[in-house]
C-alpha cells in the first residue's frame, strides 16, 4: 500500500508517518495547530535515533485528507475516538483498510459503533514526543504488533521496507492487554511524579506501585478471559522500564505537562471500571486513575 493518511498526526502518527514517507510511500498527515502549520512550511522533522531528516509531507486538517487512501493510520487520542471516525467515515475509499495505533483495548468497538467502520487493531511500541512543532523525537523501539491475518500481514508488509519491524501473533487481545498492563503501571506514575519511566521505575517506592497496578490488571485479565503472553523479547514490562532514560516518558506525562486532558479513562479508568464490573477489587488503578482526574481538573 503506498497511498497513506495519518489520521492524529501528532507524536506516534508523525512518527509512522514520517517512517512511511522517509521509504517513498505517498503520505497525507492530518494533524491541528502549530503543529500543523509548521508540516506545512517546514517539513516534518524527523530526529530519530538513528537520523535526522527533514521529510517533504502533505498535511491538512480536513478528514477529508484521507480521500483515495488504501491504508489509514488511526492515531487519535482515545478521548477522540468516537468523532474522528465518524469525520472520516464518509471520505474512505471503498476498501479502505483503517488501522487503529491507539492505547488502551476497546478502541475497535467504539469506532464500529460510532461510524460502521470496521478497523483492525495493532499494539504500537515506541518512545515518540513532539518537543516542537514540527519536528518528531524519538527516543526507542517503533514496532508494531498485528493479528497473524490477511490484513495484518498487508500492513506488515507495507511497514517493514520503511524501517518498522512487524510481529505478527494469533493473540493479539493478550498482547494488547500486556501493552494495557505496561501502561496503567507506567503512565500515571509518571505523570504524577514528573518524571520518566526510568527514574519512575527505578524508585523503590514507585516502582511497588507500578507493581501493584500491574498485577491487578492481570487479575482483571484472568477475570475477562484473556490469555496474557508469556514474557519474552519482543514484550516490554514494569522491569524493563527501569532501562529507559530519563527523557523518555508517558503520553500521559506529555499530557500533564502541556495542560491537556489525558488518556487515563481508557488506561487505569478502564481497569477500575472493568474490575467493579467483574468483582475484581483495583484500589491501585482506582487511585491512580482519581489522582490524574483531579491533576486534569487543576489545569
Amino acid at each position: 500500500m503506498q497511498k497513506i493518511a495519518v489520521m492524529g498526526a501528532g507524536a506516534v502518527g508523525s512518527y509512522f508517518g514520517g517512517m512511511l514517507a522517509r521509504s517513498g510511500a505517498d503520505v497525507t498527515l492530518i494533524a491541528r495547530g502549530a503543529h500543523l502549520e509548521a508540516l506545512i512550511r517546514d517539513g516534518l522533522i524527523l530526529d530519530s535515533i538513528k537520523f535526522r531528516e527533514t521529510i517533504k509531507v502533505r498535511a491538512t486538517d480536513d478528514p477529508a485528507g484521507v480521500s483515495g487512501a488504501e491504508l489509514i493510520l488511526f492515531c487519535v487520542k482515545t478521548t477522540g475516538t468516537a468523532e474522528a471516525a465518524k469525520s472520516i467515515a464518509p471520505h474512505l475509499a471503498p476498501g479502505a483498510l483503517v488501522v487503529s495505533m491507539q492505547n488502551g483495548v476497546d478502541n475497535i468497538e467504539q469506532i464500529r459503533a460510532a461510524s460502521g467502520i470496521e478497523a483492525i487493531p495493532a499494539v504500537v511500541y515506541v518512545a515518540a514526543s513532539l518537543p516542537e512543532p514540527g519536528r518528531v523525537r524519538h527516543g526507542g523501539r517503533g514496532d508494531l504488533v498485528l493479528a497473524d491475518s490477511p490484513q495484518g500481514a498487508a500492513v506488515a508488509k507495507t511497514f517493514e521496507p520503511a524501517g518498522v519491524p512487524c510481529r505478527l501473533t494469533d493473540n493479539l487481545a493478550g498482547e494488547q492487554w500486556q501493552k494495557l498492563i505496561v501502561n496503567c503501571a507506567g503512565n500515571a506514575v509518571t505523570a504524577l511524579g514528573r518524571v520518566g519511566y526510568g527514574p519512575a521505575a527505578r524508585n523503590e517506592y514507585a516502582r511497588l506501585v507500578m507493581k501493584e497496578a500491574a498485577a491487578e490488571c492481570r487479575e482483571v485479565a484472568r477475570a475477562a478471559g484473556i490469555t496474557l503472553p508469556q514474557p519474552g523479547p519482543h514484550s516490554t514490562t514494569v522491569k524493563d522500564l527501569e532501562q529507559y532514560q530519563p527523557e523518555v516518558t508517558s503520553s500521559t506525562a506529555q499530557d500533564v505537562a502541556a495542560h491537556r486532558r489525558t488518556e487515563i479513562d481508557s488506561l487505569n479508568g478502564y481497569i477500575a471500571r472493568l474490575g467493579k464490573n467483574l468483582s475484581v477489587p483495583t484500589p491501585v488503578n482506582r487511585t491512580l486513575h482519581a489522582l490524574v482526574k483531579l491533576l486534569e481538573d487543576s489545569y
